[in-house]
């Protein structure tokens, strides 16, 4: 049987519903960051705007309160960069990202961690935290540097922290205007409750639901995007086991894409607001593939931490915040009807950002 192609225009709507960017969505943050399979926050306030463009009525404090109550934690997992997750999803998770985290750090240091026995590195590390006191990275690496002197110590308190020990990054750091520097703590310590231990050798349960969670966050979607987004390398295997529960389709390069059979698909007419997305946002990076989204010639903005917005569902320019006005940058120019769409919205992320303070916007002339 030949498989329906789906256009880019029909991926780009797709993935603006999953996202939560086609309409604001009216649902709890803890059910929006589980929904997500969590958010991109190597920027600390990025979250939030990020929550902003895609809640109803959303509120800093409540993402505040689920931080500090240690329903959302701040870890190292997907692709190794620092991710907004729900504890239970964390908890589920984390082993299955053991060894893909271990190879990105060695990746970056395999030189300076020539030698290094990991396991006698990471009994060190937990016993050097065992006391429960929050330690910064530096921290981390100096009480290990006696040891071992050899190594830069970034080395070791990257191997340590990136990888080796499951550790969260605690609040304040991540709050709402909080300036805070990194600490951090064992993952089992502050919820409380050990991480889930690695599937039997054979299966794969985690894997098997982290394809379902993306499709239903990103679909449809390759192999390859599933494998931008988690870094994971080893799940050919998860999505055989559960390929008979999915649905496929073509784009239009003839790739095989897999989604969910009941996951929203949206009409490619269907009209799609001005959304201004946060920095490293994943409905960008979540893609092996962006050019749902963003045009090739501007690629390269989404992992240069530009914020982006989106205009008829496509990245169309760049925004920065200076003395509480919206700046923006177009990437092409724009009717009179999206730059008054731009500017309304703008506003308004104005006023959430300045607590209402400013409802500044300046959109720069069109390239």
């Amino acid at each position: 049987m030949r498989m329906t192609v789906l256009d880019n225009r029909a991926l780009n709507r797709a993935t603006l519903a999953r996202q939560l960017l086609l309409d604001r969505a009216d649902v709890p943050v803890l059910d929006a960051v589980a929904h997500l399979g969590g958010l991109q926050a190597q920027e600390p306030q990025e979250p939030f705007t990020g929550l902003w463009s895609r809640l109803r009525a959303f509120a800093p404090a409540a993402l505040d309160d689920l931080l500090t109550g240690r329903h959302v934690v701040r870890i190292h997992l997907m692709r190794r960069t620092m991710h907004l997750l729900t504890a239970d999803d964390t908890l589920a998770w984390r082993a299955r990202h053991d060894t893909m985290l271990r190879q990105k750090v060695m990746g970056t240091y395999r030189r300076e961690l020539e030698g290094v026995d990991l396991a006698e590195l990471a009994a060190a590390a937990r016993a050097v935290l065992a006391d429960g006191e929050p330690r910064s990275m530096p921290e981390i690496a100096r009480a290990l540097a006696d040891r071992w002197p050899a190594p830069n110590p970034r080395a070791l308190g990257e191997m340590v922290i990136g990888a080796l020990v499951p550790v969260v990054q605690l609040p304040p750091r991540g709050v709402w205007r909080a300036r805070s520097g990194a600490r951090y703590t064992p993952l089992s310590r502050w919820l409380g409750r050990e991480a889930a231990p690695s599937a039997p050798e054979g299966t794969d349960p985690v894997g098997e639901a982290l394809v379902r969670r993306y499709l239903a966050a990103f679909g449809p979607a390759a192999s390859a995007d599933l494998r931008a987004w988690c870094g994971l390398a080893g799940l050919p295997a998860a999505v055989a086991a559960i390929r008979g529960e999915l649905v496929t389709f073509r784009d239009e390069r003839g790739r095989e894409l897999l989604d969910l059979p009941d996951a929203p698909r949206p009409d490619p007419g269907t009209p799609a607001p001005v959304r201004f997305l946060p920095a490293f946002d994943n409905a960008v990076l979540g893609y092996h593939d962006r050019g749902r989204i963003i045009d090739d010639a501007h690629r390269g903005l989404s992992v240069a931490g530009a914020r982006m917005v989106l205009v008829d569902g496509r990245v169309a320019a760049t925004w920065t915040v200076d003395a509480g006005t919206v700046q923006v940058t177009p990437l092409r120019g724009f009717s009179r009807a999206e730059r008054a769409a731009v500017t309304e919205e703008g506003q308004g992320l104005a006023s959430f950002l300045s607590e209402k303070d400013s409802d500044r916007v300046r959109i720069a002339p069109s390239p």
